[in-house]
């Protein structure tokens, strides 16, 4: 567990953005058909990676980033801003393009960045309907998602930042195989993934919009998984899963108490609400993190000595 330790006496963080799912559950869904398409462009330039890790973006001092991308001598970004509200397309050679951030149709979005994207010389194909959603529209056909919500927009992202530090910290205590922090925009979530180093039986898949090819190399080792989505709560919630699930893990006790298993998701879930509302934001999200891992690798007999760190190892 370490030496976190919850003052009760503290006022709840203001650092911690409130944002409830209801009141931008528009603008969430135009965002996510938004990413899908950078994510998609990044994809396919980006050299592969072992679980897809080439495909995520990345949050940035600004907003969500590919980071660089190479593209045939040099490179180029794709970065949303939602301080400017901006999708800014830059080349290594100092040209760049911008598309504005407001409501509009995702088919208005996706026609303008593919033609920035020409516009600056880098030739792009991508396979344009969305992954991991029902129903898959077309982006050049979606007229259906419209709103944006700049102020939401960035207190998401703030939101993100909050968790993409905790997270990081934690991810400092594990020296074996593990993923960046990452954004993965099919499910539209910030994720981190640690693995004990077996490889693990073919996932099943099942995700909508998805080949289960895909969902085979993302689970192809065992592992444990935790991150944020902007639902699964009122404000969202941080989750964490293992994969294989090893037997007794839904009945594990996990820390904190807001805590629980969602059967039809296969995760524990803590509310983002119990997070930020709490005296100490920090120290709740870490005890999750650490206590739901330590189920997994104990449930699912991980060498923790060799792959540990910090509090939980040597």
């Amino acid at each position: 567990m370490g030496d976190d330790r919850i003052d009760r006496t503290r006022k709840p963080s203001p650092r911690w953005p409130r944002l409830r799912v209801a009141d931008w559950a528009d603008t969430r869904d135009t965002l996510h058909m938004w990413t899908q398409i950078v994510g998609k462009i990044r994809m396919a330039h980006a050299p592969a990676v072992n679980h897809w890790w080439h495909v995520t973006l990345h949050p940035s001092a600004r907003g969500l980033t590919t980071s660089a991308v190479p593209y045939r001598d040099g490179a180029f970004d794709v970065e949303f801003d939602f301080l400017d509200h901006r999708l800014h397309l830059r080349t290594s050679d100092g040209r760049s393009r911008t598309v504005v951030l407001e409501p509009k149709p995702v088919a208005a979005f996706y026609q303008e960045t593919m033609a920035a994207l020409a516009g600056l010389g880098v030739q792009t194909r991508i396979h344009a309907v969305p992954n991991e959603v029902e129903p898959a529209i077309p982006f050049a056909e979606d007229g259906v998602h419209t709103v944006y919500d700049g102020a939401a927009a960035q207190l998401f992202w703030r939101q993100l930042l909050q968790a993409e530090r905790v997270i990081g910290r934690f991810r400092s205590e594990f020296v074996g195989k593990a993923s960046p922090v990452h954004f993965f925009w099919g499910a539209m979530d910030l994720a981190y993934t640690r693995f004990s180093g077996r490889s693990a039986p073919p996932h099943p898949g099942g995700a909508p919009n998805c080949p289960p090819w895909v969902m085979r190399e993302g689970y192809s080792h065992e592992l444990a998984s935790c991150g944020f989505w902007p639902g699964g709560g009122a404000e969202g919630a941080f989750y964490a899963y293992a994969y294989p699930e090893p037997p007794g893990y839904a009945e594990r006790r996990v820390r904190p108490d807001a805590a629980s298993y969602d059967d039809g998701r296969g995760e524990f879930l803590l509310p983002y609400e119990a997070v930020a509302g709490s005296p100490d934001p920090d120290a709740i999200l870490t005890d999750f993190l650490r206590s739901t891992y330590e189920s997994a690798a104990d449930l699912g007999g991980w060498d923790r000595r060799a792959l540990e760190t910090g509090p939980s190892g040597g």
